[in-house]
């Protein structure tokens, strides 16, 4: 179980994820301009109905990830912008995907757009934006990045499909469960870095790296999420948590979460335990707000 009050926040108060998108916020913005204009359509309901998710408080990690890998390797063009755009859409898309499979009501604290327009359009919607991503790929130029992200698309798919398998399975394995999540989650977090990282001018070593802190991140992020919605007794309440206890546990990540992490990738114990012990979730702050942000999972990032 998570133990509250056993961690001590950050000596400046601000987390890893705000100082990170302080080093990326001019991208960010041109990002999310970038995502608006793309996400129109002279068909009204898909702009009303991605609109209704895409501008409900999600944190844009998974953009945020390409916009500083590509910074970190001294990137100097604007493509950029449009894959980190395209990879908001590949995880837009997986939500309205998500939400329709889980029969949803909520995500980020909004009712869910399946109960809103109905199943068939939420479903219709998300393969509008899943093509409208593989649109803005191509605009990159670069036929490797189209591969890191399709393959990731599939992969994610992969992982649903696993994780629909074995819903309500307590017989259910560590080493299936840590399949499953970095499937669905660590896949798009290792590919939106690996896919920033390609654009720039250097070679596989930094770009392989790049890859493995998205995909520890990932796992550590899908970690964390799930004790917070579990109880102790297999059931999950993440409507019983409100923001500042979220925010809190997120701090007081327990030692067998962490473990767990450190069992998931080879080489990479150092790293996850770094990420959740540092609150790398602590106080995540969605874009262009200023206040903590509830978990992920039905409140994903």
């Amino acid at each position: 179980m998570l133990k509250p009050g056993t961690r001590k926040p950050a000596a400046d108060g601000v987390s890893p994820v705000e100082r990170l998108h302080a080093l990326v916020a001019a991208d960010m913005n041109a990002t999310d301009k970038m995502i608006h204009a793309r996400m129109g359509s002279a068909v009204n309901l898909i702009p009303d109905l991605a609109k209704h998710l895409i501008d409900s408080g999600g944190k844009r990690l998974r953009p945020m990830l390409t916009l500083a890998a590509a910074q970190m390797g001294g990137y100097s063009g604007d493509k950029h912008i449009n894959l980190a755009a395209a990879v908001e859409f590949i995880h837009t898309a997986t939500l309205l995907h998500d939400d329709v499979v889980d029969a949803s009501t909520l995500r980020r604290g909004k009712v869910a757009a399946n109960l809103v327009w109905g199943n068939k359009a939420t479903v219709l919607v998300g393969d509008f934006l899943f093509s409208r991503a593989f649109e803005m790929m191509v605009d990159t130029g670069s036929l490797r990045v189209l591969e890191i992200l399709a393959g990731a698309s599939a992969i994610i798919a992969e992982g649903e499909v696993m994780q629909l398998k074995s819903e309500s399975n307590l017989g259910t394995t560590e080493e299936h469960y840590l399949k499953v999540v970095g499937a669905k989650t660590a896949a798009l977090f290792a590919a939106a870095a690996e896919a920033g990282a390609t654009l720039c001018d250097r070679g596989p070593e930094f770009i392989n790296a790049l890859r493995s802190y998205g995909d520890n991140l990932g796992i550590a992020f899908q970690l964390v999420d799930d004790a917070l919605d579990d109880d102790g007794d297999g059931h999950c309440h993440p409507e019983d948590v409100d923001v500042h206890q979220r925010s809190a546990l997120f701090e007081e990540a327990d030692d067998a979460v962490l473990d767990a992490a450190a069992r998931s990738r080879r080489g990479g114990e150092d790293h996850i335990k770094d990420v959740v012990q540092r609150g790398e979730h602590q106080r995540v702050v969605p874009f262009g707000a200023g206040a903590p942000l509830e978990g992920a999972g039905r409140e994903d990032g």
